[in-house]
């Protein structure tokens, strides 16, 4: 009996609790911050691809050229750090027509640059040191963690400012936040690239080939307001 009525005053207390946080007044609203800056640094993905007939002649030949490529970028005064071999590649190719095989070899170089006024000379260098393609190219921020914090603390603003204005004709104050909850999705949005190749005046002064513009960082929240 005492058991049946212990489990009662259990459930009427639960039931209570449940009233009593139903009954407490909130507000919930998400909240966006954003953050440009002109890029710094890009990562900028090459490959070097060679044919042939011969499995070991294609693979020396491509080993070759990316010996020169590696040669060039440390003359280029890149970091060791900086740059690293991302895929190695060599695959038979059968022509049906010929009813004969060639084999074709990549590899894949990543190249972190530093310093975006290098951009031109460096890929004009790769370019006639061999590399025939152009992965892709990838602007970043050197600040990009600081810049990340600046976008949520923005967020937050949105989210409290958003907050006061509904409940600004209730003549109710925005409290204390009681959840948050990170919506980010890190998305960094990334200025668009025109020509990659680099090309000379008359006098061999190098013509900027990139329109950096800017990029930006986005951080979203959701907030739920206690009110007052």
């Amino acid at each position: 009996m005492k058991k049946v009525i212990l489990i009662f005053a259990l459930i009427f207390l639960a039931n209570t609790y449940a009233q009593e946080q139903k009954q407490v007044p909130m507000i919930n609203v998400s909240g966006e911050g954003k953050v440009k800056v002109a890029p710094d640094q890009a990562t900028i993905s090459i490959s070097i691809e060679t044919k042939g007939i011969k499995a070991v002649d294609v693979k020396q030949d491509n080993d070759k050229k990316m010996d020169a490529i590696l040669k060039f970028v440390k003359k280029s005064n890149i970091a060791t750090e900086d740059f690293q071999t991302q895929r190695i590649s060599l695959n038979p190719n059968y022509d049906y027509e010929k009813k004969k095989y060639s084999y074709i070899a990549t590899q894949t170089l990543q190249i972190l640059l530093k310093d975006l006024s290098k951009y031109d000379a460096l890929m004009e260098g790769l370019v006639n040191e061999g590399i025939n393609r152009i992965d892709n190219v990838e602007f970043k921020s050197s600040k990009i963690f600081q810049l990340q914090s600046d976008a949520r603390k923005l967020a937050m603003k949105d989210a409290k400012s958003k907050a006061e204005d509904f409940v600004s004709v209730l003549n109710q104050k925005v409290g204390k936040a009681i959840l948050i909850s990170d919506n980010s999705q890190i998305y960094i949005s990334q200025p668009r690239m025109y020509a990659m190749k680099a090309t000379f005046d008359a006098e061999s002064a190098p013509r900027e080939t990139l329109a950096i513009g800017e990029i930006e960082i986005t951080a979203n929240v959701s907030v739920s307001f206690v009110l007052d």
